[in-house]
């Protein structure tokens, strides 16, 4: 059998030059083209600075370890985020996030101000996130929240999604529709509650 022509997405001038760089010098390039975007994309996860920073500094040193396995099989973008995706949903399901929650829980309800555990790192975050829709987004599910961010908030297209996902098209349209569902009746509410159809 001969050798089939893989699937070879359009890459941007600045991921060949990724591609084609030293792997220190790629990704540097990589945390100053994706750093703040990844970053955020992991505090609409993980919902903490702190532990933003540490599911960060994974992301970036797995890209680093496994940038020379890529092979464009999906575009650059899309296989950074399928790697930071599954570092926060690792993160998620980890034991130290669930106590590390729980602790939070028990330590806000026992100060009378927010303002006394929030770190200016936290502030600066949140002001990125300061629209109504955002918040309102932050509190979906999180198999609604991930495609909505994904493909609102990114630019990802479907298929993007369901690539870096790993998940029938179908289903992250089907998502993103109650997702945008739930949205809607989160803000009927607020609109009087008049409108019911």
């Amino acid at each position: 059998m001969g050798h089939s022509k893989a699937f070879r997405p359009t890459y941007s001038k600045v991921d060949l030059e990724i591609l084609q760089a030293s792997p220190s010098q790629a990704i540097e390039t990589i945390m100053n083209t994706y750093g703040d975007d990844i970053k955020r994309l992991v505090f609409a996860y993980v919902k903490n600075a702190a532990d933003t920073d540490d599911v960060t500094q994974e992301v970036f040193v797995t890209i680093y370890q496994k940038l020379s396995t890529f092979q464009g099989n999906s575009t650059l973008k899309s296989w950074i985020y399928a790697i930071a995706i599954n570092k926060c949903k690792d993160y998620l399901r980890s034991w130290h996030s669930r106590n590390q929650r729980l602790r939070e829980r028990l330590i806000q309800s026992s100060h009378t101000s927010k303002e006394e555990t929030t770190t200016p790192e936290e502030k600066a975050l949140e002001k990125d996130y300061a629209s109504e829709l955002f918040r309102k987004v932050m509190e979906l599910p999180i198999k609604y929240r991930e495609v909505i961010i994904l493909y609102y908030f990114k630019e990802f297209s479907t298929k993007e999604i369901s690539q870096v996902l790993n998940m029938n098209e179908a289903t992250v349209r089907t998502r993103l529709n109650r997702g945008r569902e739930k949205l809607k009746e989160c803000f009927a509410p607020e609109r009087g509650g008049e409108s019911h159809g």
